[in-house]
């Protein structure tokens, strides 16, 4: 028996792995964040158990996992996104491996990566940025000593800022010093769903255009000069020499 943590991948029922889907169609019971993951991903199964976990706290969840190993049954445990993340991953794991439960983490893509293909940019670009740095906005969860976001903006590489749209206004005063009123900024609500929006502006102009959008829960923040970037050189990788 053993535990799949699948990454269902930001909400398109077709943006999981094949192997993902092949262990959601497989395996006789399923627990999948019934509050961020389509109903569509999970056609096809053949499971005798199906749990929403949205409404169930920690010991509630791994005690459903310890039954289904008790009853030798695999199980796919399906999270939004990629399960390594801001999937409360580690925690599990860690029950798991004190009471000697095997699993395996399916990788999915990413929440940014489908907002980078929703704005058709690429997020590093020669002499633009080379790095991306993905983070959250600090609020119940404390962030760790100089991952504040604006010790992070000091690097002025492209942002991935999860889970801070409600604070559009507090990440804009963080990262005016270091990027300047002019820098682009993208909101994508929902990225691949088909309720997706995307709000674009500056840090000039962002947080009212958030506010006029009335945006708020399921959004990633993209900041940085390859979002509106045109002048830049040409990379190596398919130069003729």
């Amino acid at each position: 028996m053993t535990v799949y943590f699948i990454g269902a991948g930001p909400g398109d029922p077709e943006l999981i792995t094949v192997k993902g889907q092949r262990l959601i169609r497989g395996c006789p019971v399923i627990l999948y964040a019934g509050s961020l993951v389509p109903p569509q991903l999970l056609d096809g199964h053949r499971a005798e158990q199906v749990v929403d976990t949205a409404e169930l706290d920690l010991d509630a969840i791994v005690a459903l996992l310890s039954d289904a190993h008790v009853n030798g049954h695999d199980v796919a445990r399906v999270h939004s996104g990629d399960p390594s993340l801001y999937g409360a991953l580690g925690e599990q794991i860690r029950r798991l491996d004190a009471l000697g439960i095997p699993y395996e983490i399916v990788p999915g893509v990413t929440a940014t990566a489908a907002s980078a293909a929703a704005l058709e940019r690429e997020l590093t670009l020669p002499g633009i940025s080379q790095t991306v740095i993905l983070t959250r906005y600090a609020t119940k969860t404390s962030m760790p000593e100089g991952e504040a976001l604006a010790d992070l903006a000091r690097h002025r590489a492209t942002l991935a800022i999860h889970l801070g749209v409600r604070h559009i206004e507090r990440i804009v005063a963080d990262l005016l010093p270091h990027y300047g009123a002019d820098c682009p900024i993208a909101v994508v609500f929902r990225a691949s769903w088909p309720d997706e929006e995307r709000v674009l502006g500056t840090l000039a102009d962002i947080a009212d255009k958030v506010r006029a959008a009335g945006l708020s829960g399921t959004a990633l923040i993209l900041v940085g000069r390859v979002l509106d970037a045109a002048g830049f050189a040409n990379s190596t990788l398919y130069a003729k020499e």
